[in-house]
């Protein structure tokens, strides 16, 4: 059985939950980066036997405003790409992660992609971007090209929630859980309980941050576009991402064509969250990759 030890790191006023999985080794830590903004460590936990797998420790964490860290929503200025890179740095100073592989999940790859371009930081073996981005422009018109496949009544739903800048009504609501469960996830009875299990927190830091759904992206991040900038980073990158994903085929190959060393698996078949759809494949392809990035 894998070892697990939780806690939390002080982090300003606020703190940080954390949890590692797997007993120290010679190889080189993964930090994990969750998705949302707000979505927390959960759904990561299925990833657990990639310790055993790897011989290597995992390190999730639980960002600011959601999980079981501080969720300051009287303070939504805090829900901010500086905060999150802030609050990274600091994990890795309080937990002596001098060396460490980088995944970033969704907004989670989007953080990544802002710390190695903005922040220049040593000690990073590898990044593994799944399912993610480097425009959110790109990103939107992607999602919006997918929309149109969606039912008439849906796409009109969408289409006049966005153009009232209204998102409450049943029927918007509807057209988008649809559209989620088609390239996001489809969690039921028979998900993986860190999939089924609720999230603490995160509405707010989602909505500050990005906006009131995926191909809306109208909060302080609306202006995240980084393709240009990934031609100066030479850290090993592996994308992943599935040919239903949110993160298109040609979202990706936008990442894989402007990465100076980039390695790019599509998986067939998966939504949004390869790693839990298709865990075992997943797992090796990640296993195989830390561990020729680990000198």
């Amino acid at each position: 059985m894998v070892m697990v030890k939780e806690g939390y790191l002080p982090f300003g006023k606020w703190r940080t939950y954390y949890r590692i999985v797997g007993q120290p080794s010679d190889a080189v830590p993964l930090v994990l980066l969750h998705g949302g903004p707000g979505s927390s460590h959960n759904y990561f936990e299925v990833l657990d036997e990639l310790a055993l797998k790897s011989h290597r420790q995992l390190i999730m964490y639980d960002q600011l405003g959601c999980g079981n860290s501080s969720i300051p929503d009287q303070h939504p200025e805090l829900y901010n790409a500086q905060t999150w890179v802030h609050e990274l740095v600091n994990l890795r100073e309080q937990l002596h992660l001098d060396k460490m592989h980088l995944l970033g999940q969704s907004w989670g790859g989007m953080l990544a992609i802002i710390y190695l371009c903005d922040y220049h930081p040593t000690g990073i073996q590898s990044v593994i971007l799944s399912s993610t981005l480097s425009s959110a422009s790109l990103w939107s018109s992607e999602l919006h090209r997918l929309i149109k496949f969606l039912p008439q009544g849906e796409q009109k739903a969408i289409n006049d929630a966005e153009a009232n800048d209204d998102f409450s009504s049943p029927t918007y609501q509807a057209a988008n859980h649809h559209f989620m469960e088609l390239h996001a996830a489809k969690v039921n009875a028979n998900s993986p309980e860190p999939l089924r299990r609720p999230v603490h927190g995160g509405d707010k830091a989602y909505l500050t941050a990005w906006g009131p759904n995926e191909y809306c992206p109208n909060g302080n991040l609306h202006d995240y576009e980084y393709t240009d900038q990934l031609v100066h980073l030479t850290t090993p990158a592996l994308i992943i991402d599935g040919t239903n994903d949110l993160c298109t085929p040609l979202v990706a190959k936008t990442m894989a064509d402007r990465l100076t060393n980039a390695e790019w698996h599509l998986f067939q078949g998966a939504r949004h969250m390869v790693f839990a759809e298709q865990t075992a494949k997943y797992e090796q392809l990640v296993t195989n990759w830390l561990n020729r990035h680990d000198d």
